[in-house]
C-alpha cells in the first residue's frame, strides 16, 4: 500500500504499449492478461513498468497451466520460457526477473501475488500449493502400525508372478502393496498395461484383511468416463482373488467432482469432511492445484490416501502439474537404506538396485514398470518409449519403417500421409467403424433395445479418432462434421448414429463430464443411451431426451485432452500440418497409449511429428522442490 503523504512517480503507459502490441498480434497476452494488470495499478499504483509486465506474466503462465511465473527460467530463457517466438526478445525486458522484489502487488499477508523464492504465484495458486505440501508431509509423519501378518498376507496375494513376468525382476505390484500398508500416503505411477487397477485391487483385499471391521472405501477419478473404467477394471479384477477376500470391496467409482462435492468452481464451498478409512483416486495426473488441495482437504489425515496415474501423460487442463511433479525421480526410485531392507524383510523383493536418500514422499513413491499389454518388441510400445523418452532419431527411424495403413491388412501401427480429408482417410474411418456401421444398418429405425443400445455403444468404442486440436483443418470441430459426411450422417442436429459426448457435468441427469452417448430410436422417438454400471458390475443403459442435453458435442474425433481415462482398441491419432504450442511429446504419448492394439499415425507432414517429440511440457511450479530438502521431511 501506498505510505500516507507519498505520491507514486508518474507511470509510462506501459499496458497501452503492451495493449497496441497485443492488437498487432506481435504479443499473445490476452484481455484477461491485460485486466488484471490493470486492476492492480488501479488498486494500487506502482511507477515501475516492469511490474505492468510482471503482473500480466503472472496470468499468462496462469492460463498456459503453470502454477507460477518461473523468475529463474525467465531470467535464463527468456521468451522461450513463454512458449513465444524467439522475435519477441527484443520485446521483453531484461531485468524483469530482478524488478519482482519491489512489486508492491506481492507484499503484505492479502497481496494479490506471492513471491517464493524465484517464483512468482498468484495467491490462489501458491495457497492451493502450500497446502497439498502441508497436507502430505503431515500424512507422512502419521503413525501407521504394520501388522505383524503383512508380510503372510502379502504371500498369499501374490502366490506366483504373472506368466511371462521377468521373474529376476522386483514385483513392483508386492512392493506397492507393502508400502501403501505401512503409511497414509502412497503415489502409484506407471504407463498403460502395468497393473495399476490390479495393484489397487489386492491393496484394498491387503488392507481390509488387516482390518478388524469392514472398512469405509471410496473409489474415484477426475472424468465420469474414467470414472466408469475405474469401476468395471475393478469389479473384473476382483473376481481373481480368493473368495474369503473379495469381501467388502467397493466395485464401483464415481467422479472426484461428486466426491467432493464440487458443483461450480472448486473454491465455491468448503471441502466436505469424508468420513473414510481409505480413498483411491485414479489418473490422478489430471487433477489440478485446486482440486487437489481440495482432496487433501476433504480426505481425513487418518485414512489412507492412495493416488494412481500415468506421470508422463498430458497433466490437468488446469494449472498445475500436480502428479508430474510429486513423481519426480520416481523412475529412479532413491529408496534409502531402512526401505529397501524393510521391504526385503517383508515382501521378499530386491530394491536395491533402485536404493538412494530418497525424501518421505519417495518412500512412498512405486512405479510400476512392467507392461502387460505392451511388450518390449511390440510396435505400440516402441513408438510410446521412444516418443516419451524424447528420441527423435528413433521416432524417425520408427516413421520410416512403418507400413502405409491398408483396409485387407492389419498390422499394429500404421500411417496415413492425407493432404486433407482426402479418400485413404475417408476409407480409414469407414473401416474403422464398419462393424458399428453394420449393426445401425440392421437396427434401421427399428425399435433399439437396452442389449442392442449397450451393443451399439461397445461396438462405437472399438474405434477413435483423436486429434490435437480443437479448431482448423485438422481440429475437432471441423473433423467431426468431414466424418460424419464420409460415414453418411448428416452434419448437424440429433439423428439415429449420432455419438456425442457430455462436456459438462450434469448432477440431474446424472451424466458427467466426458460420457459418451448414442442417439437412438426407441418407441418414444429419439433417444440418447449412455451406459450406466450397477453395484454388482453389470452394465445397463440410461436413456436421455436429446432437448435436455444442452452441453454435448458430436464425437467421431475427440481431442487428446478429452481421451484420458479411455482405451480403444484402434486409435487413429492425427496430427495438424503446422507445429502447435499444444504438440508436444506428452500429447502424443498420451494419444499413443490408448490404443489397446492398433494404432494409425495420420500425419499430413512428417516434420512436425519430429518436432512434437522435442517439445516437452515443463509447467511451472514448486511442489517438486517442496519434498526435496531435508527439513521437509518429517522422517528425515
Amino acid at each position: 500500500m501506498q505510505t500516507p503523504g507519498h505520491s507514486p512517480s508518474p507511470t509510462p503507459n506501459v499496458l497501452g504499449l503492451l495493449e497496441g502490441l497485443c492488437a498487432t498480434q506481435a504479443l499473445p497476452f490476452t484481455t484477461l492478461d491485460l485486466a488484471f494488470a490493470r486492476y492492480l495499478q488501479s488498486a494500487q499504483p506502482s511507477g515501475d513498468p516492469h511490474h505492468d509486465w510482471l503482473a500480466a506474466l503472472v496470468s499468462y503462465q496462469f492460463g498456459r497451466g503453470h502454477a507460477c511465473l518461473d523468475l529463474d527460467l525467465l531470467r535464463h530463457s527468456g521468451v522461450s520460457a513463454l512458449g513465444w517466438d524467439s522475435r519477441l526478445q527484443a520485446v521483453l525486458p531484461d531485468d524483469l526477473a530482478a524488478a519482482a522484489a519491489s512489486l508492491p502487488w506481492a507484499k503484505g499477508a492479502g497481496s494479490p501475488l506471492v513471491l517464493d523464492g524465484p517464483r512468482l504465484y498468484l495467491r490462489r495458486n501458491w495457497q492451493a500449493e502450500q497446502a497439498i505440501r502441508n497436507s502430505i508431509l503431515v500424512r507422512l509423519s502419521q503413525p501407521c502400525p504394520v501388522p505383524d501378518t503383512l508380510a503372510q498376507a502379502l504371500d498369499s496375494l501374490f502366490a506366483s508372478p504373472a506368466k511371462g513376468d521377468d521373474s529376476t525382476a522386483p514385483d513392483w505390484q508386492k512392493v506397492a502393496c507393502a508400502l501403501a500398508a505401512r503409511q497414509r500416503f502412497t503415489l502409484i505411477t506407471g504407463g498403460p498395461g502395468t497393473g495399476k487397477t490390479t495393484t489397487v485391487v489386492r491393496l484394498l483385499a491387503l488392507l481390509q484383511s488387516q482390518s478388524t471391521r469392514p472398512l469405509r472405501m471410496a473409489l474415484a477419478a477426475p472424468t465420469g468416463k474414467a470414472a466408469a473404467r475405474l469401476g468395471e477394471s475393478i469389479a473384473r479384477a476382483v473376481q481373481q482373488l480368493p473368495r474369503v477376500m473379495q469381501l467388502h470391496i467397493p466395485t464401483q467409482a464415481q467422479t472426484l467432482h461428486k466426491l467432493l462435492q464440487v458443483r461450480a468452481a472448486v473454491q465455491a464451498t468448503p471441502p466436505p469432511a469424508l468420513a473414510l478409512d481409505l480413498v483411491v483416486v485414479d489418473e490422478a495426473s489430471m487433477i489440478d492445484l485446486e482440486l487437489m488441495a481440495r482432496l487433501l482437504a476433504a480426505v481425513p489425515h487418518s485414512a489412507s490416501l492412495i493416488l494412481l496415474g500415468d506421470k508422463d501423460q498430458l497433466a490437468s487442463v488446469e494449472a498445475g502439474a500436480v502428479m508430474g511433479q510429486l513423481c519426480e525421480g520416481a523412475s529412479a526410485g532413491n529408496y534409502p537404506p531402512d526401505t529397501v531392507a524393510w521391504v526385503h524383510a517383508v515382501t521378499g523383493q530386491d530394491i536395491s538396485a533402485w536404493a538412494g536418500n530418497g525424501s518421505a514422499l519417495a518412500r512412498q513413491t512405486v512405479m510400476l514398470r512392467h507392461s502387460h499389454r505392451f511388450a518390449a518388441s511390440s510396435q505400440i510400445g516402441k513408438w510410446a518409449a521412444a516418443v516419451n523418452a524424447g528420441d527423435r532419431p528413433a521416432v524417425a527411424g520408427l516413421w520410416d519403417t512403418t507400413p502405409p495403413w491398408h483396409a485387407q491388412v492389419v498390422q499394429s501401427v500404421t500411417r496415413l500421409e492425407p493432404q486433407g480429408f482426402d479418400a485413404p482417410l475417408t476409407a480409414l474411418v469407414r473401416a474403422g467403424w464398419l462393424d458399428w456401421r453394420m449393426q445401425l444398418q440392421v437396427l434401421g429405425e427399428q425399435v433399439c433395445s437396452d442389449t442392442q443400445a449397450l451393443t451399439l455403444l461397445q461396438a462405437l468404442a472399438h474405434f477413435q479418432v483423436l486429434c490435437a486440436l480443437r479448431e482448423g483443418p485438422w481440429g475437432v470441430q471441423m473433423l467431426n462434421r468431414a466424418i460424419a459426411r464420409a460415414l453418411g450422417f448428416a452434419t448437424e442436429g440429433w439423428y439415429a448414429g449420432r455419438p456425442v459426448m457430455v462436456t459438462r457435468n450434469d448432477y440431474n441427469l446424472k451424466l458427467m463430464n466426458g460420457d459418451i452417448g448414442l442417439c437412438l430410436p426407441t418407441t418414444s422417438g429419439l433417444r440418447v443411451a449412455f451406459a450406466t454400471a450397477s453395484a454388482d458390475g453389470s452394465n445397463g443403459v440410461r436413456w436421455v431426451l436429446p432437448s435436455r442435453l444442452d452441453a454435448v458435442e458430436t464425437v467421431f474425433a475427440m481431442t487428446v485432452h478429452k481421451s484420458q481415462g479411455s482405451e480403444f482398441e484402434h486409435v487413429a491419432l492425427l496430427l495438424p500440418e503446422r507445429i502447435a504450442p499444444v504438440l508436444t511429446r506428452e500429447l502424443l504419448y498420451t494419444g499413443i497409449t490408448r490404443a489397446k492394439a492398433q494404432l494409425t499415425l495420420v500425419v499430413p507432414q512428417a516434420g512436425v511429428l519430429r518436432q512434437a517429440v522435442a517439445q516437452k511440457i515443463l509447467r511451472s511450479g514448486g511442489l517438486g522442490d517442496a519434498f526435496l530438502a531435508s527439513e521437509c521431511d518429517p522422517m528425515a
